[in-house]
């Protein structure tokens, strides 16, 4: 089937604010993608109107990514920085309702890089406090016509969600009600033994993907199962967008927070415009989902 393909602005520039907007999307749409992912860093760092002039300029559809700077605790953290958090992904969730996207999508539980151990019991626990505390932003994002895709990450990146059995464990009855789970080809595949058949478990509750190759450059030619991949969002009848996630290693936060300390291709346009070939062909033909 022909997917939705779109790329995250992160791959060019960190914090995305309305000063860059219209030209970096104007490039990103002159490329061919149909979609882009919006990281709302910080709340203030875009503003409704100018995503909006932006989006009608270009034709593209808007996703919206939220990310848990070190402070952004949903689990295991005092009062305030629960409060804090969740203002700023009420924040996430009142741009993607202005803008007119259907998703809200990161790790929203734990700062990105914070890792504990745990312990059955306490496990247990962190995943109760998740629920009650996600739930006010899940009962936001129904109200608002926007999902929350929740994401999990690898073992290298937080303790707490791992795996598709732990998210659909720890959301419970959360998902269906404005959660969902956002996967990611990277994480699936350094923490899933097989990303095809995590697909399949997260099946009608899976809302979103992020792409990538396993070396978090162009998704193609890489060692990752694409074939399998492919076949699996088929059989769970997803529809949504296939998003390329990278990152530019230009940017000390952001370089820091994904571990890229070298860059993943000659050029950012270059990682782009390879990883949008390659999910055309991909997208048009399943057989064509194996490492190139």
């Amino acid at each position: 089937m022909e997917r939705v393909i779109g790329i995250n602005t992160w791959v060019w520039e960190s914090p995305l604010t309305d000063t860059g907007l219209l030209p970096l999307l104007t490039r990103i749409a002159g490329m061919g993608f149909d979609a882009v992912e919006l990281p709302l860093e910080n709340a203030g760092d875009l503003t409704a109107s100018a995503v909006q002039d932006a989006l009608a300029a270009t034709g593209l559809t808007p996703y919206v990514v939220g990310a848990m700077a070190p402070g952004r605790d949903l689990v295991a953290a005092d009062a305030g920085t629960i409060r804090s958090t969740q203002e700023y992904l009420g924040a996430c969730i009142r741009l993607a309702s202005d803008i007119g996207a259907t998703a809200v999508c990161g790790p929203f539980y734990s700062a990105t890089g914070r890792l504990w151990r745990m312990d059955d019991g306490e496990r247990e626990r962190a995943y109760a406090d998740l629920r009650e505390n996600l739930e006010p932003l899940a009962r936001q994002a129904l109200e608002s016509g926007v999902v929350l895709g929740i994401e999990p990450l690898n073992r290298y990146e937080t303790s707490l969600l791992n795996t598709v059995g732990q998210a659909l464990a720890a959301l419970g009855p959360l998902l269906g009600n404005g959660v969902g789970l956002a996967l990611d080809t990277y994480h699936l595949n350094i923490e899933e033994r097989s990303s095809a058949d995590a697909i399949r478990q997260a099946a009608t509750h899976l809302v979103h993907v992020q792409v990538c190759g396993n070396d978090r450059g162009a998704p193609g030619g890489d060692s990752t199962d694409w074939r399998g991949i492919f076949s699996a969002l088929e059989d769970v009848d997803y529809t949504g967008p296939l998003n390329i996630e990278s990152f530019t290693s230009t940017n000390a936060s952001i370089a820091t927070a994904a571990s890229i300390w070298r860059p993943l291709a000659v050029t950012q346009d270059r990682l782009a415009e390879d990883g949008l070939a390659f999910l055309r062909r991909a997208s048009a033909s399943p057989d064509e989902g194996h490492p190139l």
